[in-house]
């Protein structure tokens, strides 16, 4: 069997679907722990108050899943994503994950490659990006924190209905990866392999960077069914399941 690292992407789980929950308990149970790491790129939660969520009925299961793989000795790694983007050390102490940095950049089976969570791609969207840049302040950060678990739920409830009415109105190119940002990133990285997620468009993309063929790798998100990027030295797979025992692989050369 070759040595598989797994990344996956835009679960967000939340108690309103349990379902999708089982699912990715079952793939850290089971698919998981032959992989030799794991990679959370982002969006992991529907949404994260502070690391008080550790102890939230609906998130106990998901950081008890979490810590039994960490502790089977599959390393987990997690990125920030839009929604859960005040995961921190509490998380980290719970689980066993790691957090990362978003960009990183990784040797992955001799390949140096660029892993994002690929909200920062997506610069068309200059009202996404204002909002981005508000709530990633320490100020913000600091002042949200402060507030009571209550006041935090109520804010982040108004915040996604906000979301979710804007959404609706914007062209979906609008939403989608700026190609000037993904080239300027993976030049400035110095890579020709980029995975990313946030966009919930799965695909590989072939392209020409600076002479050289460049790759664009974007998860698939959890709302309907699961996806994993399988990722092993002679190339990957991108597949979508039901379940683990039956999923159905889409092979990307």
């Amino acid at each position: 069997m070759p040595v598989t690292t797994l990344f996956i992407s835009d679960l967000h789980l939340c108690g309103a679907r349990p379902a999708i929950t089982e699912l990715f308990l079952d793939f850290l149970r089971h698919r998981a722990r032959s992989a030799d790491s794991l990679y959370i790129l982002g969006d992991l939660f529907e949404y994260w108050i502070g690391d008080e969520a550790v102890e939230h009925k609906e998130f106990r299961p998901i950081v008890r899943g979490l810590r039994g793989l960490s502790d089977s000795g599959t390393p987990v790694f997690v990125m920030h994503g839009n929604r859960d983007f005040l995961i921190g050390r509490g998380f980290e102490t719970a689980t066993g994950a790691r957090l990362l940095p978003d960009p990183v950049r990784i040797d992955l089976h001799g390949t140096p490659t660029l892993l994002m969570h690929g909200d920062t791609l997506c610069i068309d969207d200059l009202e996404y990006m204002n909002f981005r840049s508000q709530v990633r302040s320490q100020s913000w950060q600091r002042e949200f924190l402060g507030k009571s678990v209550k006041e935090r739920h109520q804010i982040v409830h108004n915040y996604r209905e906000i979301s979710r009415n804007s959404t609706a109105a914007k062209k979906p190119e609008i939403m989608d990866v700026n190609h000037g940002a993904v080239d300027d990133i993976m030049r400035e990285s110095r890579v020709y392999r980029l995975i990313h997620g946030h966009t919930h468009r799965p695909k590989e993309h072939v392209f020409n960077l600076d002479g050289q063929p460049a790759r664009r790798m974007v998860l698939g998100d959890w709302y309907e069914q699961g996806s994993v990027l399988s990722v092993h030295a002679r190339g990957w797979v991108l597949e979508n399941f039901d379940r683990i025992e039956s999923g159905q692989a889409q092979h990307l050369r």
